[in-house]
């Protein structure tokens, strides 16, 4: 149940992402919705589920996107990597680590993008990126990432409440 509700929950961020999204002006530079998932697999997943997570949603985010192969997966790992070591520091679900961490997911992502254009340009196109986009994608993801954390907590503790209670009934039905 709890894979399905991941499988499920990141392809409707991917599709909100891709499709729903840039159709909309206000939205059409929206911060990566799938930080949020690889934010949450970090906090309530195993080690290994979520590694297992967080690199099928990179391949797939990466074969469906227009940026280089490996973008999306790196700086998914780089944001999980940050996420684990923090966490052992602050309460993995205050509201200092959530708004901590979601900053630093999104710069991660604009970290790499800087350090891929300063390696192909040798640093001579560097301060023609886009700054202003960072800080927007900043500012959106500090007002936007905190609270679809909780509802997702929320949903998921729904998701996982309903299944159970589903599997009882159906139990009590073929028991019979």
């Amino acid at each position: 149940m709890n894979a399905l509700f991941f499988i499920l929950l990141t392809l409707f961020l991917m599709i909100l992402q891709t499709v729903i999204l840039p159709s909309f002006s206000f939205f059409m530079q929206c911060f990566d919705l799938l930080i949020i998932v690889v934010l949450f697999m970090c906090l309530v997943s195993s080690h290994y589920s979520t590694i297992f997570g967080i690199a099928v949603i990179g391949i797939i985010m990466d074969s469906i996107s227009g940026v280089p192969f490996f973008y999306h997966l790196f700086s998914y790992v780089w944001v999980y990597i940050i996420v684990y070591l923090v966490r052992q520091f602050l309460f993995q679900k205050s509201i200092l680590f959530i708004l901590i961490m979601s900053i630093v997911s999104v710069g991660i992502q604009h970290l790499l993008l800087l350090f891929s254009i300063f390696v192909r340009t040798s640093g001579q196109d560097v301060l023609a990126f886009d700054f202003s986009l960072l800080i927007r994608q900043l500012f959106w993801g500090f007002i936007v990432i905190p609270p679809s954390i909780w509802f997702v907590s929320g949903f998921r503790n729904y998701w996982l409440k309903t299944g159970l209670q589903i599997q009882r009934r159906w139990r009590k039905a073929h028991e019979r």
